[in-house]
């Protein structure tokens, strides 16, 4: 089995990277919201 070359992993990697990023933002948002609702 050949391995895949150094580029495509640091693509998918990077991409990762952003929809992890993404995810966190949503994530954080969501509960700071959350807690603002809950202190009103």
């Amino acid at each position: 089995m050949k391995a895949p070359n150094k580029e495509a992993i640091l693509k998918w990697l990077k991409r990762l990277g952003f929809w992890g990023f993404v995810f966190f933002l949503v994530k954080g948002l969501v509960w700071l919201a959350i807690f603002y609702w809950l202190a009103t």
